[in-house]
């Protein structure tokens, strides 16, 4: 019987957009899967070596709260880092890895992360601030695996 393959899109690079490809990389490597990441546009900044991620519940009316916060409050300046202050730290209370430690561990699983180079081209991004061990192609790279993955995500 063939490798199963999980083929993933990574788009967005907030902190809680983050967590996704990771987990669900890192996961199905270690089932046995032939798993790829293609980071794209904003997602692109999760294979920065530096990380500085954040979350906003802007945009987001599902995101747990503590108390309500009117609209209004959440688009006032400070927010934003107070809010990923303390999803970061609920994070930690709970025992959940750090979006570095999820994809070291990617890593380490033999996760393929391959960097969108037209968005690397497109916001003039220097490939020195990415993390070693990826690679860069386009989107033919990407349907080169896609195309014959039993399981294609898009996040």
């Amino acid at each position: 019987m063939a490798e199963k393959k999980l083929a993933i899109i990574a788009t967005k690079g907030s902190l809680d957009w983050a967590y996704p490809p990771f987990i669900l990389a890192s996961t199905a490597a270690a089932l046995g899967y032939d798993t790829q990441i293609f980071f794209t546009f904003y997602g692109l900044v999760l294979l920065k070596k530096k990380l500085n991620l954040q979350v906003t519940s802007l945009g987001n009316p599902a995101m747990p709260m503590p108390m309500p916060v009117p609209v209004i409050m959440q688009t006032m300046p400070g927010m934003q880092a107070m809010m990923s202050s303390m999803m970061k730290n609920k994070m930690k209370k709970k025992g959940v890895a750090s979006i570095d430690e999820l994809r070291e561990l990617s890593l380490e699983a033999e996760v393929k992360m391959v960097a969108c180079q037209m968005t690397v081209d497109l916001f003039e991004f220097d490939t020195n601030d990415f993390i070693d061990g990826i690679e860069y192609g386009g989107a033919a790279t990407f349907f080169e695996f896609a195309g014959e993955s039993d399981v294609c995500l898009y996040i």
